[in-house]
């Protein structure tokens, strides 16, 4: 039987921290890098980035609309940076927000959970906003394969708050409404359950919401969007030992020496182990 997602998560932090680093090749980055915006450049970046922090980070996410607009090239070199990267013991997190209905939702799932799949990855990013039920096929194939789920619930963008922060007619708002969802899901399981929420590190005070939803909260907005790893046990309160904080650009921008990114990674690491209690 495949271990859960959680559960090889947990570990992961255990042993290497909870830093996840985001490999973001968007133009901007590339041309920093000395890379031409291109299909070789991408490739470049992806490696140096898989190569110079493969084994010491718990988590990469790849952002999969990078790669996408290249095409079926680019694609071809998303497919290679997930598999280089768990071949060397990190855990991919494919963040490529799906969201959709039915079978078009299940296909989606297979392109990224089914275990044959060329870009299956250790979780995925998803889109809850045409209802919680419309995950259902991803939830299903995640726990048949041994994946994880991330369920947008309280995002870092400001324009997040429209749909998030909307009240329902029980009186609890739709981010709050997420996590409760989340926290079903993950009922019994340990040491961590496989379906976690994405929550904003720049987001200040949630003591309002239950973000005790046994399972992990990844953190964007820490380096390049302002919050720092001593913001976090602000935010997360209680639930701050499964928070798993997303560094992209306050990395990637130190390449492409490999050294460098390595010292800015295990600095952000560092960072997070003294405001983290047992990271």
């Amino acid at each position: 039987m495949t271990e859960p997602f959680g559960a090889r998560l947990r570990q992961a932090m255990d042993e290497r921290g909870p830093l996840c680093v985001g490999i973001d090749p968007h133009a901007s980055l590339l041309s920093e890098w000395g890379l031409n915006d291109d299909v070789a450049g991408l490739e470049r970046f992806s490696r140096t980035v898989v190569e110079a922090l493969s084994d010491r980070v718990a988590v990469f996410k790849p952002q999969s609309a990078f790669f996408e607009r290249f095409g079926s090239r680019g694609v071809a070199v998303l497919e290679k940076t997930v598999q280089e990267a768990r071949a060397a013991g990190a855990l991919v997190l494919m963040d490529a927000k799906r969201g959709d209905i039915g079978s078009t939702m299940a296909a989606y799932a297979e392109a990224f959970l089914r275990k044959d799949s060329p870009l299956f990855s250790d979780a995925l990013t998803v889109s809850p906003y045409l209802g919680y039920g419309s995950l259902s096929p991803a939830i299903a194939l995640a726990r048949e394969s041994g994946a994880g789920l991330f369920v947008l619930a309280l995002t870092s963008n400001p324009e997040g708050g429209e749909v998030q922060h909307a009240v329902r007619a029980d009186g609890r708002n739709v981010g709050a409404t997420m996590l409760a969802h989340l926290a079903a899901e993950n009922t019994g399981e340990e040491p961590l359950g496989s379906f976690g929420a994405v929550v904003g590190a720049t987001l200040g005070d949630l003591s309002t919401y239950d973000l005790d939803i046994n399972g992990p909260l990844l953190a964007p907005g820490v380096g390049a969007q302002g919050a720092t790893p001593a913001d976090l046990p602000r935010v997360f309160g209680a639930a701050i030992r499964n928070v798993v904080p997303n560094v992209s650009r306050g990395v990637l921008r130190h390449g492409p020496d490999a050294g460098a990114l390595r010292d800015s990674a295990e600095r952000f690491a560092d960072e997070i182990r003294s405001a983290l209690p047992n990271a």
